[in-house]
């Protein structure tokens, strides 16, 4: 006859990892693994620095240049927000120059603003 156990008294130990519980083998996981290693490795160039209010416009060569510049100085320095002198400082490594520096920048909005009004009267 078979003996009556109350239940508690024995210790049962379940062990249910039994293989790989994921699908797939380790190779595939080892190659998986290089992939995304090497994906990382080869960042692409996105359009992140790029204001996202904006994106339905088209950038000139220049100043998609301007813009990965400042977003390169903003990396390196650690500057979230650089300050105009900071702003000057990349435009000048770009190769920027003014060209005359006798020229009056004032007088130089001052001769295109009447240029436009006289634009707009003769209209």
């Amino acid at each position: 006859m078979a003996k009556l156990v109350k239940a508690g008294e024995e210790v049962v130990a379940l062990d249910r990892r039994r293989g790989c519980r994921r699908t797939g083998t380790d190779e595939e996981a080892q190659v998986k693994a290089l992939i995304a290693k090497e994906k990382k490795r080869t960042k692409i160039q996105r359009r992140r620095q790029i204001d996202p209010t904006t994106c339905e416009r088209d950038y000139s060569g220049d100043e998609v240049e301007f813009m990965q510049a400042m977003d390169a100085y903003k990396r390196k320095n650690g500057r979230m927000f650089p300050t105009c002198s900071e702003i000057l400082e990349v435009i000048r490594d770009l190769g920027y120059a003014r060209p005359d520096r006798s020229v009056d920048p004032v007088s130089i909005f001052a001769s295109i603003e009447e240029n436009l009004s006289q634009a707009i009267e003769s209209k």
